[in-house]
């Protein structure tokens, strides 16, 4: 059996693009890590203790105000929000009055949840 030098350019292609797709494929994550804060559970996560904390300072928080205040929260990771900033802060606020657009402050934000949450005392 007598192959041509086509057909062997043609076996050597075949072989170097699996081995090339193995290669990609590879290194691609499999797996969640650890630290991913990008998820539907941690963005759910940081939204609360946003929510939580204006809460508990009664809206009267600036977005600084409000970023130190959610950093030294209880209920703050520090492991799995390390990459948690003033900028992503206001991609949540932004993210957030998007979802519910008759809000446009951090005041707004806090008096609608004191009317839907009716233990809030004032």
């Amino acid at each position: 059996m007598d192959l041509d030098l086509s057909t062997w350019m043609m076996i050597a292609f075949v072989v170097f693009m699996v081995l090339g797709i193995w290669k990609i494929w590879a290194f691609l994550p499999n797996e969640q890590l650890a630290d991913d804060d990008k998820n539907p559970h941690a963005e759910q996560k940081l939204e609360d203790i946003m929510l939580n904390t204006i809460c508990q300072h009664q809206g009267k928080l600036t977005p600084q105000e409000l970023f130190e205040a959610m950093k030294a929260s209880d209920g703050f990771d520090k492991e799995l929000f390390w990459r948690f900033n003033l900028n992503r802060l206001n991609q949540l606020l932004k993210h957030y009055y998007l979802k519910h657009e008759e809000l446009h402050s951090i005041e707004d934000i806090y008096k609608a949840s004191k009317q839907t949450d009716p233990r809030e005392d004032g």
